[in-house]
């Protein structure tokens, strides 16, 4: 078996109490700030979540910014998410 074909990650599943609140953000289109980081770089933003999805046993936020384009970031590489 090659590594396309396993399921071989090095995400780290995030507690149901953070979930939860990335749950409860989608629910309610609560804007957040949300701060995390990406092949190597600390990214601050503005975002609306309207969603959480799963691919390859990884979690994700679906989220747009303030100016409509699409934002996929990885739940285990969130830093901090603070509700405006």
């Amino acid at each position: 078996m090659n590594k396309s074909d396993s399921n071989d990650t090095d995400y780290h599943p995030i507690s149901c109490d953070s979930h939860d609140t990335f749950e409860i953000a989608v629910l309610h289109r609560t804007r957040v700030r949300l701060a995390w980081t990406e092949d190597g770089n600390l990214h601050t933003e503005t975002l609306t979540p309207v969603d959480i999805e799963t691919t390859n046993r990884e979690e994700y936020l679906i989220a747009r910014s303030d100016n409509g384009q699409t934002v996929r970031v990885r739940l285990d590489r969130v830093r901090s998410m603070q509700p405006l």
